[in-house]
């Protein structure tokens, strides 16, 4: 039987494959542009929960992938993750100064060193996709995994749940448009980290791939009412970033939408209901079903 502290051992051995993967494909500070190499190092280095990346290989495994067959798709997913909370924290975005308890990147260098930054890690994402060497992947299944990162980062994914999201400041949403948003701007990437370990499981049940992708939907959304709710009764200490910004910015949330009370009920749903998507799948999807417990209990 798979206790809790087995699956908190299997995430920090997935934590330091990335954090491996990550340093292996970022260039090094002493290579020039010194100071857009070392902004780029300290934004994706300087810790972070790795959620997304633990997504890949929980997901590629749980198909019967090894992690070393994973660790390009688990560092690409992170990298595009960096890059996006880099332009998110922007004075022209959410303008935040605390990034994982540390200054954002703009606050460390400047302006255009993180702009740069961002832009650089999330080419290089698709590069690693491309030229991870680790694995043999086919050119089909390598073009498959750089369209569905592409997707999910750009204007009908993240990118674009970032757009709603600024539009959206002082509005009132109704729930469905609230979804909406928030499919794209945070589920979106959690669903392409549970896909891209699909992917790379070429030999697997299309079935079995369905039902982790639904798991992916379910997770996706619980993350981000999660958040909501931490915005509301977290503490900048333990969340490394600023309390109740969403709040003082007129930013719709769950918690404004449907109470604090609904919003912790919805969560709970969302993760029965992807808990449920892995019934059929055997102990090998066990890290996916504490994950699915961990993105809804997280107090950061």
């Amino acid at each position: 039987m798979t206790t809790e502290t087995d699956l908190r051992q299997y995430l920090e051995k997935c934590q330091q494959r990335v954090h491996s993967a990550l340093e292996r494909h970022l260039p090094a500070e002493t290579i020039q542009p010194q100071r857009l190499h070392h902004a780029m190092r300290y934004a994706t280095l300087n810790g972070g929960k790795r959620v997304r990346p633990m997504l890949v290989y929980a997901a590629g495994e749980a198909l019967g992938m090894a992690a070393e067959q994973l660790d390009g798709a688990a560092c690409a997913v992170e990298l595009i993750h960096a890059y996006s909370l880099i332009h998110d924290d922007l004075p022209a975005m959410d303008d935040d100064d605390l990034r994982r308890g540390r200054p954002t990147c703009h606050k460390a260098f400047d302006e255009a060193t993180a702009i740069l930054a961002g832009d650089a890690l999330q080419t290089l994402a698709f590069r690693v996709l491309c030229r991870e060497d680790a694995v043999p992947f086919s050119a089909e299944v390598r073009l498959q995994m750089v369209e569905t990162l592409a997707h999910a980062s750009g204007s009908r994914g993240m990118a674009g749940g970032q757009a709603m999201d600024l539009a959206a400041v002082g509005l009132e949403l109704d729930l469905a448009r609230l979804e909406a948003m928030h499919i794209h701007k945070t589920g979106a990437l959690i669903h392409a980290s549970v896909k891209l370990g699909c992917i790379a499981a070429v030999d697997a049940d299309p079935k079995q791939s369905q039902q982790l992708e639904h798991y992916a939907n379910c997770i996706g959304l619980a993350f981000q009412v999660q958040d909501d709710i931490l915005d509301v009764e977290g503490d900048t200490e333990t969340l490394g970033k600023t309390q109740g910004k969403d709040q003082a910015n007129g930013k719709p949330t769950y918690p404004a939408l449907i109470g604090l009370r609904g919003a912790k009920e919805l969560a709970r749903s969302l993760r029965q209901d992807a808990l449920d998507s892995l019934a059929a799948l055997d102990e090998r999807a066990e890290p996916l079903r504490w994950l699915a417990d961990y993105i809804v209990n997280r107090d950061a």
